[in-house]
């Protein structure tokens, strides 16, 4: 997989706002961000997709879901946040490295898109 943006970011090659860091996973906010609250929730393994993430893959994607529910209480938004993840450049994914995005303080309306 090509160095990507994120990689950098988990290097600290690049500075970014961090929100949250384990051993798994980095969390930034996001420097375009699409509501109030846009937290990007990125493993620091890399895989370039959701598409591309197997079985073995089943426990990191779990603890990134439950790592999004812990920043929404962390940031005082679990009462209503909306979770996002393109998979592919047609779904609008512009960063090939597998990321969450937390989307919080404002209504979202449905179907997104």
């Amino acid at each position: 997989m090509p160095d990507t943006i994120f990689m950098k970011i988990v290097r600290r090659e690049i500075p970014a706002a961090i929100v949250f860091e384990d051993e798994l996973c980095l969390a930034i906010r996001d420097v375009n961000p699409q509501a109030p609250t846009h937290v990007l929730i990125v493993p620091k393994e890399p895989i370039a997709r959701l598409a591309d993430a197997g079985a073995e893959y089943q426990s990191l994607l779990g603890h990134l879901l439950l790592t999004a529910n812990r920043i929404a209480a962390q940031l005082g938004v679990s009462d209503g946040y909306r979770l996002v993840i393109n998979n592919g450049a047609s779904a609008g994914q512009t960063v090939f490295h597998l990321h969450v995005h937390l989307l919080a303080g404002r209504s979202f309306s449905w179907p997104p898109g």
